[in-house]
C-alpha cells in the first residue's frame, strides 16, 4: 500500500533536506581537511628549503610511490602548496 498524504509528504521532505544537509556537510568537512593539510605540506616545504631545488620533486617522487592511487601531489601541485603556505595567514 503506497502512502499518499501530506503528512507522509513533508516527512519524506524533511528526510530528503537531511540527507542534502548531510552530505554537504561532509563535502564541505572533507574539503577543509585538504585545505588544511595541502596548508601543511606547504609550511613543510618552506621549512625545508634548506635542501635546494631537487626537494619538491624527490618530495612528489616519493609521496607518489607510498600513494600510487592517490593524485594532487605533483611537482607543480606541491608548488601551488607552498605558494598557498606562503600568502595565506592563519
Amino acid at each position: 500500500m503506497l502512502i499518499n498524504n501530506n503528512e507522509y509528504f513533508e516527512i519524506l521532505d524533511d528526510i530528503k533536506i537531511r540527507i542534502k544537509t548531510a552530505q554537504y556537510k561532509a563535502v564541505l568537512g572533507a574539503n577543509i581537511e585538504l585545505m588544511e593539510l595541502y596548508w601543511n605540506i606547504g609550511q613543510i616545504i618552506i621549512a625545508n628549503t634548506k635542501y635546494g631545488s631537487k626537494f619538491i620533486e624527490n618530495l612528489s617522487r616519493d609521496i607518489l610511490l607510498e600513494f600510487p592511487e592517490i593524485r594532487g601531489f605533483s611537482v607543480s601541485n606541491l608548488k601551488y602548496m607552498r605558494m598557498f603556505a606562503n600568502t595565506t595567514v592563519v
